[in-house]
């Protein structure tokens, strides 16, 4: 489905009120060291209002939290005005070397969950590094694209890939990111946004009946 087409789907259904989706995640979501204008939620925001779209975000990230946190309070991100979920958990799983089978468990709760509600996903992924092995970085790098397989939801690869394609690591470190390496500067965020923006508008379209 292209953009424009997607675009469409959303402004009509926009005609009447607002498609709502949550965003269910972890610091990287709720914009962790960054002025609340800087963070993910609100520039997405901002995109998508700019490309006349009528969605409106709900931050639920949670700085600190692990897959099983968003399995915890899932029940009441999805309240009845929620028409559309974004899932990008893992990365504190990641640095705690959480077993990825706890954590897939953890996100098939999560769409589990959804799908009951009847709300459509989008499942944003995170890349494992080798850090742990290599057995542990396959298992862990599987979890995003099965699970979206098997529950239908719309997937994006790696919620920081726009930062990794960069070649300049150093360059990337300096301009795109906060100093503790870990998390975003508001430029990076507004890299990040790029890329998984149209993913968005596809997911405001699935929610809003396109």
């Amino acid at each position: 489905m292209s953009l424009a087409t997607v675009l469409s789907v959303s402004v009509s259904r926009a005609s009447a009120e607002p498609v709502v989706i949550a965003a269910l995640g972890d610091s990287l979501t709720q914009g962790y060291g960054l002025p609340p204008e800087d963070g993910f939620v609100p520039q997405l925001q901002s995109w998508l209002d700019g490309q006349g779209a009528e969605v409106r975000l709900v931050n639920a990230g949670v700085s600190g939290d692990t897959s099983a946190g968003g399995l915890s309070r899932v029940g009441w991100t999805l309240t009845d005005d929620v028409d559309g979920l974004i899932v990008a958990l893992g990365g504190n799983d990641l640095l705690r070397g959480i077993d990825p089978a706890v954590t897939r468990a953890n996100l098939d709760g999560i769409l589990a969950a959804a799908e009951a509600q009847g709300v459509p996903v989008l499942l944003v992924g995170m890349d494992a590094p080798s850090n742990y092995g290599a057995d542990y970085e396959a298992a862990f790098d599987a979890i995003y694209p099965e699970l979206a397989e098997e529950w239908g939801t719309l997937f994006a690869p790696d919620f920081l890939g726009a930062l990794a394609a960069l070649e300049d690591r150093a360059s990337t470190l300096n301009d795109y990111m906060q100093p503790d390496a870990v998390h975003p500067n508001a430029a990076g965020v507004a890299k990040i946004v790029e890329d998984l923006g149209p993913h968005v508008m596809q997911l405001a379209a699935r929610a809003g009946g396109g």
